[in-house]
């Protein structure tokens, strides 16, 4: 099995739409297809552009698309419970074991609370799911009704993950309209996030740096 065909089994579909609505109930930001779907294609991304092999490629997609799901059990400790879910499931599909450890350590790993990125899909996955921030993801139109995280994604304008063409630097360049929120509400929220994208960009021989509003932050 690829990457395309875990994007189109109903099973995954079905786990995805329950844990955002989930969180949907408990006031988090969009974590449906969008941002499965656009987390799994930086992560091939990442991947490709650093030389890895096309299957290395497609796991760490389906590590992206996957990633999410332990959102369905609970919030709390969500990549462990994810990652025996991914488990379950692509041992019933008979992936080898190998595959299957690569794309459960990532998704085991993935979140700051607990996250290390042990290997270079772990490490690709933390990149791109901590860049996903955007105001799409933002799910109340209603301004006074925000809370800090919905005024930190609202406010970005504009997000992209670029690798330099010499593959020593990943930078983060965010467009912030700071009408919705200060660049300081970032960091509050996003500071443990932005310390473990720079363990992972190292762990994948890069250094990271995050730009906002054409100023470089770190």
């Amino acid at each position: 099995m690829n990457y395309k065909d875990i994007k189109n089994e109903q099973t995954v579909r079905t786990y995805i739409e329950q844990a955002d609505a989930s969180l949907a109930a408990l006031g988090y930001t969009e974590h449906s297809f969008a941002h499965v779907g656009s987390v799994a294609e930086m992560t091939g991304y990442i991947l490709q552009t650093l030389g890895h092999d096309e299957r290395t490629v497609e796991l760490g997609k389906i590590a992206g698309y996957l990633h999410d799901i332990g959102n369905l059990v609970n919030r709390v400790d969500h990549s462990q419970s994810g990652a025996l879910m991914a488990f379950r499931m692509l041992d019933k599909w008979e992936f080898p074991p190998e595959e299957i450890s690569l794309i459960v350590t990532a998704i085991g790993n993935h979140d700051e609370g607990t996250g290390v990125p042990v290997n270079p899909i772990a490490a690709a996955l933390i990149l791109a799911d901590k860049s996903d921030v955007r105001r799409s993801r933002v799910r109340t139109k209603d301004v006074a009704g925000f809370d800090i995280h919905d005024r930190v994604n609202y406010s970005v304008t504009k997000s992209e993950l670029k690798i330099n063409e010499a593959h020593t630097i990943v930078k983060l360049k965010l467009s912030v309209d700071t009408h919705f929120s200060s660049v300081l509400d970032y960091f509050a929220i996003f500071t443990n996030r932005m310390l473990l994208c720079r363990q992972a960009a190292e762990a994948l021989g890069l250094q990271f740096k995050l730009i906002i509003n054409e100023q470089q932050l770190g």
